[in-house]
């Protein structure tokens, strides 16, 4: 019978430390383990050159690493690039890495398919399989780290948890990636250029800000009018705005920062002035910034981007009322890798 092996970064530091005590083996190679596993992002036991044969030997008798692997990628006429991440157990997720002048931002995924319903993003028409796990999401950083260092000469500046999924209803495994992320022994990166994109689940929000993460929030908000946010994210119905903003005013109270708000306009949905006087008077509730995000088409969608007319009578009012606001055009749209349209277009071959 064969034997079901263990992966290796599904223990914490101490139990790979105990594994090789219990084999009569120093501890210290538990240490050196876990740093080519997540300092280093090795996937295979024979590329930890600082250990024996006899050690690598070991460790392949007892467990495996069930890394990911881009199975295929498409680049976009500005640079984008989206990947086809196929999973130990051949899911495929989607991730994407973002090229500015100065910038190489990755936008992780954190479920397969997603939890919610929102109906502008293509992502939602998914069904959700599962969470991925701490090392799934961590493995898609180290990915496109290597991404950005081959095609644009430099590593990853920055992280959100923008991709398919929603980050909190896989909590647990989002922070364990993250805390992988920051941590010195891992890949080191400053918590301050991490952020994490929800939309909106409160009770989720105040367990971020008692736990006391340290990288930064935004909410997927698109109108701050309770009965119009539920026709195009059904699930708020269950979310008010009016705990929303409770959660929010609790984040802020313990963490200090202010919330960045993501918005996008749509024609005959949120484009009439009461839509922004409603904006206006959620965000001076808790500071915060807003980002209106160019609206980015899905199939079978009749959700149309309000004409430019619209968008800067927000920008003006949201100005005019000294919030800081602006406006992203998006990238990758070519390649339907822009916001919200993530829906496991690249195929596994």
């Amino acid at each position: 019978m064969k034997k079901i092996k263990k992966d290796i970064r599904e223990l914490s530091k101490k139990e790979i430390q105990e594994f090789f005590l219990s084999h009569n083996e120093p501890s210290f190679k538990g240490t050196q383990v876990y740093q080519w596993l997540w300092k280093k992002g090795v996937h295979d036991f024979d590329l930890m050159t600082n250990l024996s044969f006899g050690h690598r030997a070991l460790l392949k008798t007892n467990f495996e690493i069930k890394h990911i692997k881009i199975d295929d990628y498409q680049r976009s006429i500005d640079g984008t690039i989206k990947n086809a991440v196929k999973l130990h157990d051949q899911f495929i997720v989607e991730s994407v890495l973002i090229p500015t002048s100065k910038r190489s931002t990755a936008c992780v995924s954190s479920q397969v398919g997603c939890s919610l319903d929102c109906v502008f993003c293509a992502t939602a028409a998914l069904k959700r399989m599962r969470n991925l796990n701490a090392d799934e999401i961590y493995d898609q950083v180290v990915a496109m780290d290597n991404q950005s260092k081959l095609y644009f000469n430099r590593p990853l500046t920055n992280i959100v948890f923008m991709g398919m999924g929603e980050p909190l209803m896989n909590y647990k495994n989002v922070l364990s990636a993250i805390n992988k992320i920051i941590d010195p022994e891992g890949l080191a990166m400053s918590p301050r250029r991490i952020t994490l994109s929800t939309s909106g689940i409160p009770k989720m929000i105040i367990k971020m800000a008692v736990d006391k993460v340290k990288f930064g929030l935004a909410v997927s908000l698109h109108s701050a009018r309770q009965e119009v946010r539920e026709k195009i994210m059904p699930f708020a119905n269950k979310f008010p705005l009016t705990e929303l903003s409770k959660a929010l005013k609790f984040w802020y109270e313990y963490s200090n920062k202010p919330i960045t708000y993501e918005y996008v306009i749509w024609e005959g949905i949120n484009d009439k002035l009461e839509d922004i006087q409603a904006l206006v008077k959620f965000c001076h509730k808790i500071p915060s910034k807003v980002n209106l995000i160019q609206y980015n088409p899905i199939d079978k969608s009749s959700m149309n981007e309000a004409p430019v007319e619209v968008i800067e009578s927000y920008l003006k009012e949201l100005s005019k009322a000294k919030i800081n606001v602006t406006y992203r055009r998006s990238r990758g749209e070519d390649i339907s890798a822009a916001c919200g349209q993530l829906a496991n277009k690249l195929q596994s071959n």
